[in-house]
């Protein structure tokens, strides 16, 4: 016989189900995707805000961590909203925390971050080091939370409750976009100006049937927080119409001149998410594997006070653009950001356009202030009640006060003054705990003035609720004050081109500039750059700047060599390639570089006097202000880009130089009216070193005021005086023009001959010019003629209404 063991009462009470796995799996995945995207990855489409980052705010608000309070430490932050709200890790809480702070990941933040909150390139510091409080920006998205105007669920543990969607007087989704990856789904939404969804969303409150067309005359496009530049306006608003589209994002680059002889691109702004440390080692990697060419160097400037600045050193004789064009292919300087317009809209994921979005928002807006005005009718309603029941016991507070005290209890009394007075158990109540310093007659008055006060406020909170228009009206004009109080300008700019650089890829050649003939142009106000100039020769400028005017133009090669002559007696070789380039149709040398700073000259150099073209290998003569004369043939220079072609003496400086073949004169004029000109052949070249010989005899005080070299016929000779008694330009000149033919030759060293007669009131020569077709500019820095006749060489000129500033060859 075989003993049975009974079974186990544990084992008896079991329920064992069986499931089928894949049901079980189902049932488990759907559970889990829910989670997710409802509870962490998705935005509300009503507030733009996953649950962290409501419960953030929130939180904060409730902590009163208000801007007009000190920061608190983000430790603390993150502590009281995963105790009370949010039961996940304290690292993702942080995170959220963080990036409501950062001013390149939101539009508007809502969190006002002391700290390292991180950068683009750069993490954050620990939330024990970090403190944080809300931006204005953020109270005006927990406004009228006390005025029941959203419904308030339990959280995880049913002992409190939270909003299930916070009020939202920000259009927040739009304004600061969205990005998530749910299960099977994901959202990645572009910022925008607050200024410009407000226009749409009241463009839409007015118009509810307005065309997409119509919504994006308002808001045209996504406005970066870092800036740049937006490109491929149809993709924006194929995202706009279905919820999907894409857009290009470039950098905002510049070509400066970013050294003596050096073209640089310049960095300012970046796409959006994109930091410079990342720009950097893409561009290293492209260069270090022949992918780009004509990079020298990359350094980051960037600082707290000036922002981004990337500067991009180019190699000579590599076009910029080309280059450009490059970087936008092989680095983040170009992104492309997709959008994907996916947002929760009562609970469930809906993918929506910039219309739908706008429709949400109003509806909330819309929810919001009806059950804003409804509980404010409710409580004016409840305290006039008050109010009203207390003025009627005021009326006769004797016999309230004898009923009172001839009553055995407070419930006795309740109930003889409800019966006596006609008052409801509220007003009964408030009377029964009425202090007796309101029994004064200035309690009476106030008493009535409120409730006058509260009549009108009924009466229109009656005529609010009852008139829907009133309410999107009312919506409307909110949204217009938080535009004015938060609204900034436009960052980004929307480019409608695709693609306004070459996309394809180029070969190395490509990059480089290509030889070819070009003109070398110098404005009086120190301007230069190059132009290659149409069939038909100079085109002038369409428009002109104030001392726009050509002073001097040199026809070389682009990847020729020319020379600028300083004061100082040295000589600095450039090619024209690296200057910027000008339209040829409309040149203006207002956007060319200042030659000073382009050649990088030091105190010792002075200013620059002439421009030559090296490659001829001219002969040049130097002319300095004590008399000293020099020709240099300039052949056979080293590959230095400087060189001192004069020793000067102390004091002395050089104030003419120009190209002197054996067959010109060279030329000086002083400042007390001599001139000197003799065969150019009589002054031997000298080698680098030489300091010279003699050119002109000067009389004691005396100066080299003009030098220079021309063939002497057809020259004209200018000269200007004026008084060392006054202040310079402020004096009533006299000019006077005259051929050279006019001035016999002398020799070399000699005095030379009166060029000018002073009159009274005048001891000196202000300014001197020989040319073959001499022009001045007047007050206003237009170029004007010099209308003059032609007087003897020893004349004393004709009085000017106005005072040339300067001359300078013919503009044709």
């Amino acid at each position: 016989m075989t003993a049975q063991t009974s079974p186990s009462p544990a084992l008896t009470s079991e329920r064992i189900v069986d499931v089928e796995l894949t049901d079980e799996m189902q049932g488990s995945f759907l559970e889990y995707a829910y989670s997710v995207i409802y509870s962490r990855a998705l935005p509300d489409a009503r507030d733009g805000l996953k649950p962290v980052q409501r419960r953030i705010i929130y939180q904060m608000a409730q902590m009163g961590l208000s801007p007009d309070k000190g920061h608190v430490k983000s430790a603390r932050v993150v502590g009281e909203v995963m105790g009370k709200l949010h039961p996940h890790g304290d690292s993702a809480i942080y995170d959220a925390l963080v990036r409501l702070a950062q001013n390149f990941s939101l539009r508007i933040p809502m969190v006002d971050g002391h700290g390292n909150f991180g950068s683009l390139d750069d993490g954050p510091a620990a939330a024990r080091y970090t403190e944080a409080r809300l931006r204005p920006e953020a109270m005006a998205m927990v406004e009228d939370l006390d005025e029941d105007v959203v419904d308030f669920v339990p959280n995880y543990d049913n002992q409190l409750l939270q909003p299930s969607v916070l009020p939202a007087a920000i259009p927040h989704l739009l304004v600061n976009g969205a990005s998530g990856i749910a299960v099977g789904m994901a959202t990645n939404m572009a910022p925008h100006n607050l200024s410009e969804v407000v226009e749409a969303l009241r463009h839409l409150i007015d118009h509810p049937e307005a065309s997409l067309e119509s919504l994006m005359a308002f808001l045209p496009g996504p406005d970066l927080p870092t800036g740049g530049t937006i490109v491929g306006l149809e993709g924006i608003k194929e995202a706009y119409d279905t919820g999907r589209g894409s857009f290009k994002m470039r950098a905002t680059v510049a070509i400066e001149n970013v050294g003596p002889r050096k073209t640089g691109l310049v960095i300012t702004e970046l796409p959006y998410l994109v930091g410079p440390e990342r720009v950097i080692d893409k561009i290293r990697d492209a260069v270090k594997g022949k992918k780009l060419t004509g990079i020298s160097d990359v350094t980051d400037l960037t600082d707290r006070h000036n922002g981004l600045r990337l500067v991009i050193s180019l190699t000579s004789g590599f076009d910029p653009q080309a280059v450009l064009a490059e970087l936008y292919r092989l680095t983040p300087l170009e992104e492309n950001f997709s959008i994907n317009s996916v947002a929760l809209v009562n609970g469930q994921p809906q993918t929506l356009g910039l219309k739908d979005l706008l429709e949400v928002f109003v509806e909330h807006r819309v929810a919001v202030v009806t059950r804003r005005s409804q509980f404010r009718l409710d409580q004016k309603t409840r305290r006039l009640h008050l109010v009203e029941g207390l003025l009627i016991a005021m009326t006769d507070i004797d016999k309230v006060i004898q009923v009172i005290r001839s009553s055995d209890d407070v419930a006795s009394a309740r109930e003889r003054l409800q019966e006596v007075f006609q008052l409801s158990q509220e007003q009964t109540d408030y009377i029964l705990e009425l202090r007796l310093r309101r029994l004064t007659r200035m309690s009476a008055i106030e008493l009535e003035t409120e409730r006058d006060a509260l009549h009108r406020e009924i009466a229109h909170l009656l005529a609010l609720l009852a008139d829907a228009q009133l309410i999107r009206q009312t919506v409307s004009d909110e949204l217009a004050a938080m535009a004015r109080a938060y609204g900034t300008p436009r960052r980004s700019v929307l480019s409608g081109a695709t693609a306004p650089l070459a996309r394809a890829k180029p070969s190395v050649a490509n990059l480089e500039i290509t030889d070819a003939p070009c003109d070398v142009l110098v404005s009086v106000s120190g301007k230069v750059a190059r132009v290659v100039w149409p069939e038909g020769g100079l085109v002038p400028p369409a428009k002109r700047s104030p001392h726009d005017a050509l002073l001097a133009r040199t026809t070389t090669r682009l990847r020729g060599s020319l020379g600028a002559l300083t004061s100082g007696g040295n000589l600095h070789v450039f090619q024209p390639m690296d200057l910027p380039q000008l339209e040829s149709s409309k040149p203006q040398l207002a956007q060319g570089v200042l030659l000073h700073e382009f050649l990088g000259l030091g105190p010792h150099d002075g200013t620059v006097i002439a421009v030559v073209n090296v490659d001829d290998a001219p002969t040049v003569m130097l002319g300095t202000t004590s008399g000293v004369v020099k020709r240099i043939a300039l052949f056979g220079l080293s590959d230095k880009p400087h060189h001192s072609l004069i020793t000067l003496k102390d004091g002395d400086a050089v104030v003419g130089a120009q190209i002197a073949s054996d067959d010109t004169h060279c030329i000086f004029i002083t400042s007390t009216g001599q001139l000197l000109h003799f065969p150019s052949s009589s002054v031997r070249p000298q080698g680098l070193s030489a300091a010279g010989m003699a050119g002109i005899t000067l009389a004691e005080g005396a100066r080299v005021i003009w030098a220079g070299a021309l063939a002497p016929d057809n020259a004209t000779v200018i000269t200007v005086s004026g008084s060392s008694q006054v202040l310079p330009g402020t004096e009533a000149v006299r000019v006077k023009r005259t051929p050279l033919a006019e001035f016999p030759v002398k020799g070399r060293a000699t005095g030379g001959v009166r060029a000018h007669t002073f009159l009274k009131g005048e001891d000196l020569l202000v300014r001197a010019f020989v040319g073959l077709a001499p022009r001045a500019l007047d007050s206003k820095g237009a170029p004007v003629e010099l209308d003059l006749p032609e007087g003897k060489r020893d004349a004393s000129g004709v009085l000017t209404p106005e005072s040339p500033e300067a001359f300078g060859e013919a503009l044709a």
